[in-house]
């Protein structure tokens, strides 16, 4: 991974397959996936970032 701050997320149970997410830099949100630290990085902004989150806890309509 590269040298961020990670921080793991809090509903990570148990195990290796948990989001960490860490902010480098003002303006930008990094995640990643504890199961593969060499794997992808998703960057997003702070404002898309939060959108998800609310959209989360909220929960959205099935389809």
């Amino acid at each position: 991974m590269p040298n961020h701050m990670w921080q793991k997320s809090s509903y990570c149970g148990e195990g290796e397959s948990c989001v960490h997410i860490a902010a480098p830099v003002p303006g930008a949100v990094c995640l990643t996936e504890s199961g593969d630290p060499t794997g992808a990085i998703l960057r997003t902004t702070p404002t898309a970032w939060a959108a998800l989150v609310r959209a989360v806890k909220v929960g959205l309509p099935r389809s």
